[in-house]
């Protein structure tokens, strides 16, 4: 039992170190040590059950993330998208305008 971490078998040792992984490279990218911890557990190990706490926790993840994103400024992306679609929309109308402008101009070129 050298070489193990104390008080546990070596196949309960090996099904925990993904956790331990995870939970690192978690806690190097800045995230707290509690939701670190929770994310990590909430990853099924390899071929056990289906990743859905998995994906639950992703998904309150990502919520938070879009709130940090709406509060830091910059509006949230739905108000982006609606900008943008009031550009083309407007730039449309233009081209609308240029274009008839330009048949009558014509018309009145061959009358």
């Amino acid at each position: 039992m050298e070489g193990h971490e104390r008080g546990k078998e070596p196949s309960e040792w090996r099904r925990r170190r993904p956790i331990r992984s995870s939970n690192a490279r978690l806690r190097d990218s800045g995230i707290r040590k509690k939701v670190a911890k929770r994310v990590a557990e909430a990853i099924p190990a390899k071929g056990q059950k289906k990743p859905t706490q998995a994906h639950r926790v992703a998904d309150e993840l990502t919520s938070a993330a879009n709130s940090i994103r709406d509060r830091a400024g910059g509006g949230s992306r739905k108000r982006s998208k609606a900008a943008k679609k009031a550009a083309r929309t407007r730039k449309a109308n233009v081209a609308k305008r240029r274009n008839s402008g330009k048949k009558r101009a014509r018309n009145r070129a061959a009358a």
